[in-house]
Order: C-alpha cells, then structure tokens, then sequence
C-alpha cells in the first residue's frame, strides 16, 4: 500500500509536490503545463524558443530575415519572449487558479538574461518561479527576486549548488523556492555530468541528496524548502522511501518524460507513437551537442549519423611527425599538408571509395569524412546561425563582442535550434534530435498505458498519486 503524499505551501499556495518537467523549443506549452498546474500541481512553461501565435491562434514560423548573425539573434530573442510571454498567459488562464506556473529557461541559450528579463517583465502576477539549469545561473536569484519570484536552480551535485549560493543565492535566500537535483546519468536532455564522473558509471542519487541537503542546512535554508528530484522518475512507489525522509527534508518529484505522452502534450502524434516502441537502452547519453554537455536523446538515426560521422575521424600533422608519415590524398583537393599514419590513409581512402569525399576539420586538428551533401548541410546550417547559444561549438558564435568562441567550427555537431524546432512541428522523428529521459522504454511495458492508452493531464497526476 503506497503511502502517499501531501502538498507541499509554494509562493504562498497549497500545491501537490509534482512538478512538470520543462522541455525546451515547444515541447512543453501552455496546454500541458496548464493542465498540470490545474490538476494540482507545478506546471512548467519553457521559455526556450517558445512558440507565439497570430491573430488568428496560428504558430508563428521562427523565420530568420536579417542578414547578419548578431541582428538575427535579436531576432530570436524577440520571438523568445513574445513566445513565453503567450504561453504564460495561456497557462494562466488554463489553470484557472489552481496549481501553480513556472518558466524554464537554459542560462546557456542565448541572450538568456534578456530573455528572462523580458519574460517577467510581461508576464506579472502569472509567473510563480522560475526553474534554470544548462550552466551556472548565478544572476539567477537576482533576477528572479527583483520580479517576486522565486526561483529554482537545477543542479546536480551539492559542491555545484554551494558555489552559486556562497557566491550569490544567500543574498536573496527568502526568494529560493526549491533546488532541483537533476540525475546526470537519467534525466533527458542536456545533463550535468563533471569531468569528476564517469558518464558509464551512474551513481545512486540517494546519498548526492543527501549530501546537497546537508549543504543547504550548513546555509542555513530550512528543510521545508523542499529538493525536487528529476531524472529517473516514472512512479512514486519506487521513491517511497524519501518521502517524509528526515534525512532528505522535503522532497517534490519531477516528471519530464511521462508529461509527453498525454492528450495535452504537443509533441507531434509521430513522436508519441514512437515513445511506445522505445527498449531498454534506446535512449543514448552521449556529447554531440553544441553546447559541449552532455545530453540525453534517443538513439534514432540521427544520433547514429553523428556517431558515424565521428567515427570517420582521423587525426593529422601539418608536417611529417612520427607515425605520420603519409600524405593524406583523398578528401582534401590539392592540399598537401595533412601527414597522417599509414593505417588512417587506408580508412581514409576506403572512406572515399564509399561516398564519403569530403574531409572538414575540426578544432582538434582531426579530419572528419562526410558525403557532399552532408558537408553542404553542415555549412548551411552553420551560415545561418542565429545564437541561440551563449556559445556554439557547431558554428563559433559566442554572445560576446566578437561574436566567436576563437575556435574552429565543429562539424561533429550540429545546430541544435533547427532540429528541435523541426521535431517539434512535425518533421521526421528518425532525422531529428528527439530528447527523452532514461526511463522512457518503461512506456511500453507500463500496463498505465496498455492497448495505446493516452491519458489526459489529469489522469497521468491522479495515477502518479497512487504510487503508479
């Protein structure tokens, strides 16, 4: 028999201690995150490239016009915040009262700061916090707390969270709303895995919050400020234990995958059939986003291109040196400077004899061998960035004065705004970026979700309550 749970008192309401997990580029909107803070709890509105609507209640196409990088990613910080600030309001107004709304945002997309400035500015009275992960979001209290809200860091260890809040979080200590503990090795997405762990060896989270509990008591945060746990949770019967746990304080879950599949979830149905086919092990961590973390996506055939592309990778000299001995004679036109060994010469020309004519550097001083419609596609894509990133290894762009890293665009990765744009609207679901979390075979064996059962919002909130 499931214990159960109890609300939890957040900015100043009564709400169930479930949290909507919020996924970026309109896969979470105002109708499921409404829905979720109408059910009774925490809904999560992204407000990373959000969708914005006409007059008529149409999407607007992110369609970029300006010429140069630096005025389209003002164009794109526009269509951020008009996009949140729709969806806001229409969450509010789905809600209608019950539950409570937050926003999400990454503090390493682009323009973030104005982004979320921006958000807040316009959305007043509706917004209940705000949750942030991506990066170290230190002007996150302060911002947060020149708006009235609270906020909610997403981290995932206890030395990440102690950085920010001696460095900045105790100056507005009233205004911390919860502390997201979001497993690097399940959770969807872009994860928090440390140069410090090995992205083959998941921990268990049990003592990392532990041990983040008693940093926050060591800052004095009461143990009613509850640690929301992410990545990793399907039902509430296996977390049975931390709940009314004095070792752990008061703990919320949070749900990311599950909300996908519902009757308000706006992922295309594509996407939500193809959920129900996944197995064990189909989701893949691996470190082919441009943001240089690591992240969480099914292994579709998307992620396999990447990973074959990477694996037509040889490594070169500009002179002879050692083992690299041999001048590199496909791939690379009249160019005469790249001595490699004599068995990547082999690779390299049997990677030719395949279609794959193309050699492009990377930053690594590597040659990766790619078809000429893919080294035509790559150099588009990289041509018509538009900074959604505070940095890009996949094109350069830094949201600095120079707008570049200094480094040498990375052809092994791609422009992650385009594909999750595409995936989201309805393009193909094997040639996107599809993120899911770790758990997310469980949907085909789940008896929830039996004969194709899609449930609505409410639903999903009203099983996850009995344990299941």
């Amino acid at each position: 028999m499931f214990k159960g749970i109890s609300p939890i008192l957040y900015a100043g309401r009564e709400v169930l201690p479930l949290i909507e997990g919020g996924k970026g580029v309109s896969a979470t909107n105002h109708m499921s995150s409404g829905a979720w803070a109408a059910a009774g709890g925490i809904g999560t509105v992204s407000a990373v490239n959000a969708d914005s609507y006409d007059p008529e209640g149409k999407i607007i196409p992110q369609i970029y016009h300006a010429l140069t990088r630096r005025e389209r990613h003002e164009e794109l910080i526009r269509y951020a915040i008009d996009g949140a600030a729709q969806q806001v309001q229409r969450a509010y107004d789905v809600a209608s009262g019950r539950g409570a709304i937050n926003i999400n945002v990454l503090w390493e997309m682009g323009g973030a700061q104005r982004v979320l400035q921006g958000v807040l500015e316009r959305t007043r009275g509706l917004v209940s916090g705000v949750t942030c992960g991506a990066g170290m979001p230190y002007k996150l209290s302060e911002i947060a707390a020149s708006y009235g809200v609270s906020y909610l860091p997403i981290i995932s260890s206890a030395r990440a969270f102690r950085a920010l809040w001696k460095r900045a979080y105790h100056k507005a200590a009233e205004w911390l709303g919860a502390v997201v503990y979001e497993d690097p090795w399940l959770a969807g997405g872009h994860n928090g895995l440390s140069n410090a762990e090995d992205p083959l060896k998941p921990e268990d989270p049990y003592p990392r919050v532990k041990a983040l509990r008693e940093t926050m008591r060591e800052g004095g945060i009461p143990d009613t400020v509850p640690i929301i746990m992410a990545g990793g949770v399907w039902n509430l019967k296996e977390w049975e234990h931390w709940i009314d746990n004095p070792e752990l304080g008061q703990i919320a879950f949070q749900f990311g995958t599950r909300p996908l599949l519902t009757q308000e979830s706006p992922i295309p149905e594509e996407w939500k059939q193809r959920l129900m086919t996944l197995e064990d092990g189909d989701v893949l961590l691996h470190r082919f986003s441009p943001t240089g973390f690591y992240s969480s996506a099914v292994r579709n055939r998307f992620l396999r291109s990447l990973e074959a592309r990477s694996h037509r990778q040889i490594a070169f000299t500009k002179e002879p040196l050692g083992d690299h001995a041999f001048q590199l004679d496909v791939g690379v036109g009249n160019k005469k400077n790249y001595w490699v060994t004599k068995g990547d010469l082999l690779h390299a020309r049997e990677w030719f004899a395949q279609g794959f004519t193309e050699a492009i550097k990377t930053p690594d001083e590597t040659l990766v061998f790619t078809t000429p419609e893919e080294k035509h596609m790559i150099r588009k894509d990289q041509a018509e960035c538009m900074g959604c990133l505070s940095q890009c290894a996949f094109s350069s762009w830094a949201d600095n004065e120079k707008n570049t890293t200094g480094r040498l665009a990375d052809p092994r990765s791609f422009c992650i705004q385009k594909t999750l744009q595409d995936i989201a609207h309805g393009g193909p679901v094997e040639d996107n970026l599809m993120f899911a979390g770790h758990a997310a075979f469980r949907f085909k064996t789940d008896p929830f979700y039996s004969n194709g059962f899609v449930p609505t919002v409410k639903q999903l909130v009203e099983r996850i309550q009995t344990g299941y």
